[in-house]
């Protein structure tokens, strides 16, 4: 039988347990209640952060030509960024649309044209003789081969116009990420401060400001060094094809941003429109040649570039940020393609740095310091 003073220990030890349960719940309520009002703005504040951190170094050589205006420099900085970024994703964006809005309606209307499959496509291994097949019947009787294929062409054509209304949202989103990054630029030192503190907090202060550090390169690493390079890529390669008057040349830069994400080269695109341009009776000899320089030379601009802007270069493999491209990309689209990579080679390099830091691995000895005078 428990004596009165265990009685009365075990009730107060009770009413302790009760005690933090009640607040751990109240703590995990309040977590999700919050999580949930913020949640339609992860995607935005995430890519605002990488905005910031990435550009607060030209931001900080601004505002010391300006004075020591941190509000003016971030203003500059964000007008500027959306003079030399927005308006020409822009421009490629309502061009994807026009395009992709054209097809469907010569498909729809019937005036859509095939040319003549060549032979050389029958000889495809596995899907040649099909692909070969499919497209002589429809260069013979577009319109049937149009109506026999009404259902997945209804289909693909909601799927596209998806496609580019949600181009079109990420475009907005950027937008406003943009500004919100200039916000984040202007308050920066506290806002590093903060940050420190956070990882302080989180990993000790012994190692809060390695932390901070580490995440700091790795995002201007990734985004510099390959999205940066692929962002850059995408939009002249996109212009160029647009003042060619290439077809589908929205689509076409979207496949070299995607490329250039995958660190395969542009070429895999210049290439085929450059054969185009000299097989299409359009163009002048004069204008066949200065489409193809401009278009060579846009096709090898990252090896111009990366050596630039990638520094000492990213230091997760390829595949970690190839990875998280494309998986952010099936998750929210293009937004999520920058976002996806930038965090995936994050976690990356903190997950390694965390391997590579275990406090019984064995640490090399000091040199023998020489006894000779």
């Amino acid at each position: 039988m428990n004596t009165p003073s265990e009685l009365a220990l075990e009730r107060r030890l009770s009413a302790r347990l009760l005690d933090v349960f009640i607040r751990a719940g109240l703590v995990v309520a309040l977590v999700v209640l919050c999580y949930d009002i913020f949640s339609p703005f992860i995607s935005l504040m995430a890519w605002a952060l990488i905005l910031a951190v990435t550009l607060y170094p030209l931001h900080r050589m601004l505002a010391r030509r300006l004075g020591g205006r941190n509000g003016l420099a971030a203003t500059l900085l964000v007008l500027g960024g959306l003079v030399l970024i927005v308006a020409p994703v822009s421009v490629l964006t309502m061009a994807l649309g026009d395009s992709v809005q054209g097809f469907v309606a010569s498909a729809r209307d019937h005036t859509l044209q095939v040319p003549e499959p060549p032979a050389s496509v029958a000889k495809l291994p596995l899907v040649g003789e099909k692909i070969h097949a499919l497209w002589a019947k429809a260069y013979a009787d577009l319109p049937a081969t149009l109506k026999s294929m009404q259902p997945q062409i209804a289909d693909l054509s909601r799927k596209a116009i998806g496609v580019v209304a949600a181009i079109g949202g990420s475009v907005l989103l950027f937008l406003v990420s943009f500004v919100v990054a200039g916000i984040i630029m202007a308050f920066g030192e506290r806002g590093a401060a903060g940050m420190r503190a956070v990882f302080d907090r989180i990993v000790g202060v012994e190692r809060g400001g390695e932390f901070a550090r580490l995440c700091t390169s790795t995002i201007r690493a990734v985004a510099q060094g390959v999205l940066g390079v692929a962002l850059i890529q995408a939009i002249v390669i996109g212009l160029l094809l647009l003042v060619a008057g290439i077809p589908f040349a929205g689509v076409l830069a979207a496949v070299v941003l995607v490329l250039g994400i995958a660190q395969l080269p542009a070429l895999l695109v210049t290439l085929p429109a450059i054969v185009y341009i000299w097989a299409s009776p359009d163009y002048g000899t004069g204008a066949a040649v200065t489409h193809t320089v401009l278009l060579g030379v846009a096709g090898m601009l990252d090896n111009v570039l990366k050596p630039l802007l990638l520094g000492r270069g990213v230091e997760a493999p390829m595949p970690v940020v190839l990875l998280g491209a494309l998986g952010g990309m099936a998750s929210s689209g293009i937004l999520g393609m920058f976002v996806g990579a930038t965090f995936l080679s994050l976690g990356y390099q903190i997950f390694m740095g965390w391997v590579g830091a275990h406090p019984d691995a064995p640490r090399a000895a000091p040199e023998a310091q020489s006894t000779t005078d």
